[in-house]
């Protein structure tokens, strides 16, 4: 009997560790995956104005799982003025009048068809009375990866605002400023 009693209490020890030792080994994991964690997606643009325009800033775009969420702050932009914000087709903003950067990225054009919003149209954003303009949008319909990626193509602030109802759908007048959006 002393024997069977030494063997349990012998398995009792083991069989301790081996759960002190596997739960230490959670913890550690845990904590790596909290601070090693899931990067986010991120990207910036540098929008610089076209001729005759002064206005100026940056966007962030940051991928969440509702969508990508850009934020905006520009300045010299038209007092108290609504303007559209869109990612056009190609990366290039070298024409003066930001006429390189493309058409309104549109990945899924065949929506077109219905009168669906374009992916590239960001929304409007405001300008304050001293032409400033910050804040953010959620957009739903693009990325940072995939076919329905911003990265490597333009943002352009336009001079007029965008209506979402309006098919088909009116120009937005010419480009107050266009950058190229880059990874982070």
């Amino acid at each position: 009997m002393d024997k069977g009693h030494s063997r349990q209490a012998g398995n009792a020890h083991v069989v301790w560790w081996t759960a002190l030792v596997a739960l230490c080994g959670c913890v550690l994991l845990a904590g790596c995956t909290s601070f090693m964690g899931q990067q986010e997606k991120r990207a910036t643009a540098q929008l610089l104005p076209t001729v005759g325009s002064q206005a100026r800033g940056t966007v962030s775009f940051v991928e969440h799982s509702d969508g990508v969420q850009v934020s905006y702050n520009l300045a010299g932009l038209p007092p108290d003025s609504d303007h559209a914000l869109q990612v056009h087709e190609r990366g290039d903003c070298n024409a003066t009048d930001a006429s390189s950067a493309g058409p309104v990225f549109a990945p899924a054009a065949d929506r077109l068809k219905s009168g669906a919003r374009v992916e590239g149209d960001l929304g409007n954003i405001h300008a304050d009375s001293n032409g400033v303009a910050t804040g953010f949008i959620v957009a739903p319909d693009v990325s940072l990866d995939g076919v329905r990626s911003v990265l490597q193509r333009a943002v352009i602030v336009h001079r007029d605002p965008i209506d979402p109802y309006a098919y088909p759908q009116r120009g937005t007048g010419p480009a107050l400023a266009c950058g190229l959006i880059r990874a982070q």
